[in-house]
């Protein structure tokens, strides 16, 4: 198999260095180059791989594919000119912070012949690959309901606390994870949503947390407990819980759960050591094989859209104060 040469456009993401690392160790990828108009995120690599001040001149080179891990508000702007420039995208979720934006990405990319997949890490966790085997096999017969929780720290990086650069806080920064991974599993579209949020763990300018209720096409309801109230002294910042409750039995899923706990003299409090595989080296050799092959990606541009939606909504919801009906 020959290899994928590919570029990082905007690392300020924090999963941008996991991608990168998941590309350097992947055998059938190249990084020609890396691009962020903040020199400080990409400062850490520039001595490794050519750095472009602007990433119109990564684009003109002749790599195939780019990685764009900047702030939310670029994606659309960094998708619409790789596609332009036929390359194809690994973008960042939320993909977009409009419908507009994401039906603009989408579409680009297929006039152009590029193809187009969001970075929806843990469809690759095998806690959730397995509960979907078992929920399409009907292993707990016809599915009633979901509780969900998509919980995590306050972002190290501020830009995700500035609107103007995130689009949201963390109602859009966690939900989608969790949206993406029910339509994928439930095999439908969300048609109505109820949301509350606020700002109530931390002195910043935007929603810490929410709380989002929604109903199916297919009938199924749940909710979905989303926020960044994890505190520093918590041995893991992140957690994402689902429980499926169907007529014949339920399903309860842990993502963060394969862990050690670890207790030294050395640290303050008690830590986890996560043994689970490398979601990140997953996801990036499924997208690099599918190009070098010329297989669909798994998880679309649409996928990345119709998850979105969601949380859009939810915000609209929280505002009006009242459900909220997707078209």
């Amino acid at each position: 198999m020959n290899k994928l040469k590919v570029g990082m456009i905007g690392l300020a993401h924090t999963h941008g260095e996991s991608f990168l690392k998941a590309l350097e160790r992947n055998p059938h990828a190249e990084i020609a180059g890396i691009s962020d108009e903040n020199k400080a995120y990409a400062e850490p690599f520039d001595r490794r791989y050519p750095y472009f001040e602007d990433y119109r001149e990564l684009l003109r080179t002749d790599i195939e594919a780019v990685f764009i891990c900047s702030e939310n508000i670029r994606h659309a702007p960094l998708t619409l000119a790789a596609a332009k420039a036929r390359k194809h995208v690994f973008c960042e979720k939320p993909l977009g912070v409009s419908k507009e934006d994401m039906q603009a990405m989408v579409e680009a990319c297929k006039e152009n012949g590029v193809q187009l997949m969001t970075a929806f890490t843990n469809r690759y966790s095998q806690a959730v690959v397995q509960a979907k085997e078992v929920i399409d096999s009907g292993g707990i017969g016809k599915v009633l309901a979901v509780k969900c929780t998509n919980k995590g720290g306050l972002p190290r990086r501020d830009w995700f606390t500035d609107r103007r650069l995130s689009g949201g806080g963390a109602m859009l920064d966690h939900s989608v994870h969790v949206i993406d991974i029910l339509n994928w599993i439930l095999r439908s579209r969300v048609v109505q949503v109820y949301a509350e949020s606020g700002t109530l763990f931390h002195d910043i300018p935007i929603d810490d947390m929410g709380m989002i209720h929604f109903k199916y096409a297919n009938g199924v309801v749940g909710v979905l407990d989303t926020s960044w109230s994890r505190v520093k002294a918590f041995p893991m910042k992140r957690d994402l819980t689902l429980e499926f409750i169907g007529t014949g039995g339920t399903i309860a899923v842990d993502v963060r759960n394969m862990i050690n706990e670890v207790y030294s003299n050395s640290a303050g409090s008690a830590a986890w050591s996560d043994w689970s595989d490398n979601l990140s080296e997953l996801i990036v050799a499924d997208f690099v094989g599918c190009i070098l092959t010329g297989r669909p990606v798994p998880i679309t541009g649409d996928d990345g859209m119709n998850s979105a939606v969601v949380a859009l909504a939810a915000y609209e919801s929280s505002r009006l104060g009242k459900p909220v009906d997707l078209p």
